[in-house]
């Protein structure tokens, strides 16, 4: 019991052991209900059913109502930024707090990433399946199980509570959002319409990931994200490749040039403006690198500095899509117009609006043989960067240490969760906590997504003793 605060009494201690009996007891019916929410196909991206994504809203409000102890539990929905389109449905609930407890916020998303081919999946992406001790599906990690997690840590609270004779005053919000993996569109918005409800002391994201499968981790750093449409033309029409190829740019050629001024010659950011982050970093090597991300035989990572100073503190830009003919239609012509998704992760610290303007004036200043180059369809995220100062973080770094066995560690996270800049500016005094249930080989995001459930379990037990904690805490 490695995390053991020399403060708890020996009340405390026996109603922690009924609360691990309660988790442990329950553990089947979690992954019972984890699995139906898995087969639901809630993807948020607009080519997908909604009607999909709120059957899921229903499914999680339900199992909220069924714990027994809300004040209020609803799905609701709120207009998209900038606009008075309705965002996808959000499942919030909240008890009050009493005798001087805090509150805590609970957050997760039920929405999904698209499930890709088919083919590419062992089993089913939309039917859980259990292999070698892990749970396979889309959402079975990202981030479902972090919604089972916030109700089977309720569910082993209220339950302890109850074989103790012991009434709860902790407060408990939740707010379960529909639209995460579709850029959080309607989330400021939701925040503000519902600030009463979702108001707390202390704020746990569960949509993160652990160091690896026997050992937790508290993210206290994210990067920052920059993403943008870039339109290269170089022709009004197209041409005869064997006419004019040899004299003419095409768009394909000058894109090509242009993108690849982007990166040095050891693939590190090349953009005047992006900065880096100085942070202490654990050791990971390339041989870990390999492993946890499929780099082939023979291919060596990009950068310069530790593996995870590259990850964590540095700038990254990737090309995640064009916009040009495919080879099936591809024909003997100079290509007159290409359009090219790019997507920067910028470092902690880094203002996006800044890094934005410093990308946007890169690619002008860098158009290939004066082709004409537009920068459109901006897309900015906050980066983030933890106080780990505060009573909260203490409490739920004792909390995992003992669930799991093993002292936490704080990680840095080189993906982006831009909306805790919107949690932040609404609830400015509250602290705010990043946890998650997935590990290195949960594959989120990417065929064959699961969950390692031994870690899930303790994931579970972790927040349930950290919520036990807080509710014999002063105010």
């Amino acid at each position: 019991m490695q995390g053991r605060q020399a403060h708890v009494t020996d009340e405390q201690q026996t109603f922690e052991a009924a609360l691990r009996d309660a988790a442990q007891n329950g553990h089947e019916r979690t992954l019972d209900d984890l699995q139906r929410l898995v087969r639901i196909p809630s993807v948020s991206w607009p080519a997908f059913d909604p009607a999909h994504v709120a059957a899921s809203a229903d499914a999680v409000a339900e199992l909220l109502r069924g714990i027994g102890i809300f004040d209020v539990v609803e799905v609701r929905r709120a207009p998209i930024e900038g606009g008075d389109e309705l965002g996808h449905p959000a499942v919030v609930a909240r008890r009050e707090a009493r005798a001087g407890r805090p509150t805590v916020l609970l957050y997760a998303h039920h929405d999904v990433q698209p499930p890709g081919n088919d083919d590419d999946w062992e089993s089913a992406p939309f039917e859980p399946t259990l292999r070698n001790g892990r749970l396979y599906g889309r959402g079975a990690a990202d981030d479902k199980a972090g919604i089972m997690a916030h109700i089977g840590a309720i569910r082993a609270l209220v339950a302890a509570a109850e074989a103790q004779g012991r009434e709860l005053d902790l407060g408990i919000a939740l707010f379960i959002e529909g639209e995460e993996e579709w850029a959080s569109q309607s989330f400021g918005n939701f925040l503000r319409e519902n600030r009463e409800v979702l108001a707390a002391d202390a704020i746990i994201v569960a949509d993160s990931s652990n160091w690896d499968e026997q050992t937790p981790a508290l993210t206290v750093a994210l990067r920052g994200a920059v993403a943008c449409n870039v339109r290269v033309q170089t022709l009004d029409r197209a041409s005869h490749s064997g006419m004019f190829g040899g004299a003419v740019p095409d768009a394909m050629l000058a894109a090509v040039r242009l993108l690849d001024t982007l990166w040095d010659a050891n693939g590190a950011v090349a953009v005047e403006g992006f900065g880096s982050a100085e942070m202490e970093v654990p050791e990971y090597d390339e041989e870990r690198l390999r492993a946890e991300t499929g780099l082939l035989d023979g291919v060596r990572s990009v950068g310069r500095g530790p593996i995870l100073s590259r990850l964590w503190a540095q700038p990254a830009i990737s090309i995640t899509g064009i916009d040009a003919p495919d080879i099936a239609n591809a024909s003997n012509t100079l290509i007159p117009a290409v359009r090219v998704r790019l997507s920067a992760r910028i470092a902690p610290g880094q203002n996006p609006e800044a890094a934005y303007a410093a990308l946007a004036q890169h690619l002008q200043d860098h158009a290939p043989f004066g082709a004409r180059v537009t920068v459109e369809e901006p897309g900015l995220g906050q980066a983030f960067q933890v106080d780990t100062s505060g009573w909260a973080v203490a409490e739920v770094r004792g909390a995992m240490a003992d669930a799991w066995e093993r002292q936490p560690v704080d990680i840095g996270v080189g993906g982006s969760i831009p909306f805790i800049a919107d949690l932040v500016d609404e609830f400015p005094g509250a602290q705010i906590l990043v946890t998650g249930v997935e590990d290195p080989d949960g594959r989120a995001h990417s065929p064959n997504e699961s969950l390692h459930l031994e870690s899930f379990r303790k994931a579970l037990l972790a927040e349930a003793l950290f919520l036990a904690r807080l509710d014999r805490r002063a105010g």
